[in-house]
């Protein structure tokens, strides 16, 4: 049996200090204690203990991510290369990618084990990128939000997309073989109450619980996951926003929540004008069309 979600775990003092960082441009280690690491990402120790994961496991994860984390950059350079370089094929505007920030990432163990214990019970330090789908992380970019058709045709084209492939048990559902590349979940949307309706439940799962907006792809991919956002640019500048004042360490600050919430509609309403622009742009040159076809000038030509 488990144990179970709240019940605290004795804390082993020997190992409570432990590298936790590194300077990325010169690969030197950096040491911080535990207390040092629940401050800066603003983890009470409550929250620590509950979540039941030793100190030394967390710092071995680190570690071994740490280790790894090269090999997972050189991935997601690959994936770019093979699958969005060519941006006009993939139907998006722009893209960028990232690895997860190794503090970041023992953050989301200790905030996923709190909220969804049974299904994080067994994480550990040989299986934790079974469990963590956004290790290497793709954000594709639109102009329009209706232009997320085109991407989900391409990515779903050019990776299988079987639903009897989708990972449901994070251990047994692993696929082993690192050359079999597919999409691992269904492909979902979130998106805000009050949107236009452009998306196709028949096509992805689409979720209105919150102001987040978002497409949402998870490809097993050399082994590995990669997790693909895509969004507009505007929902991008908002994101980018929120996550670096509010998500997740000031989630409960009301104050800077009614700012994010204020910010996050004007940029449904900058997209929404976004899109109607360029509705006015193709009527406009549609009618334009039509009077060369019967013969009249168009607007930009002097009559006689």
């Amino acid at each position: 049996m488990g144990r179970k979600h709240g019940q605290e775990t004795p804390i082993d003092a020997s190992a409570e200090c432990a590298r936790l960082h590194t300077d990325r441009r010169t690969g030197d280690f950096m040491t911080i204690d535990r207390d040092s690491f629940l401050k800066k990402y603003n983890i009470e120790l409550e929250d620590f203990q509950a979540a039941g994961m030793p100190w030394e496991e967390l710092a071995a994860i680190y570690e071994d991510y740490q280790a790894n984390e090269g090999k997972l950059r050189n991935i997601g350079k690959d994936f770019v290369y093979d699958y969005l370089y060519d941006i006009e094929k993939a139907g998006i505007h722009s893209y960028r990618y990232r690895t997860k920030d190794p503090g970041h990432l023992l953050e989301k163990i200790i905030r996923k084990r709190n909220e969804q214990f049974d299904r994080f019970e067994t994480i550990n330090r040989d299986n934790y990128y079974k469990y963590v789908t956004d290790l290497i992380g793709i954000r594709v970019f639109f102009l329009y939000r209706e232009d997320w058709i085109h991407f989900h045709s391409y990515i779903t084209t050019v990776f299988e997309n079987d639903p009897d492939l989708y990972v449901v048990d994070r251990i047994h559902d692993f696929d082993e073989n690192p050359r079999h590349y597919y999409i691992a979940e269904r492909p979902k949307v979130y998106r805000r109450n009050g949107d236009t309706r452009i998306y196709d439940d028949n096509l992805i799962e689409i979720k209105s619980d919150g102001i987040y907006r978002s497409l949402h792809y998870i490809i097993k991919y050399k082994g590995y996951y990669v997790e693909i956002q895509g969004r507009t640019l505007f929902e991008e500048g908002w994101s980018e926003i929120d996550h670096d004042i509010v998500y997740p360490y000031f989630k409960d600050d009301e104050m800077l929540k009614d700012f994010s919430t204020l910010l996050n509609r004007l940029s449904g309403m900058a997209d929404e004008m976004s899109s109607y622009f360029r509705r006015m742009k193709n009527a406009k040159e549609a009618w334009e069309r039509k009077l060369e076809e019967d013969g009249r000038p168009g607007e930009w030509e002097d009559g006689e």
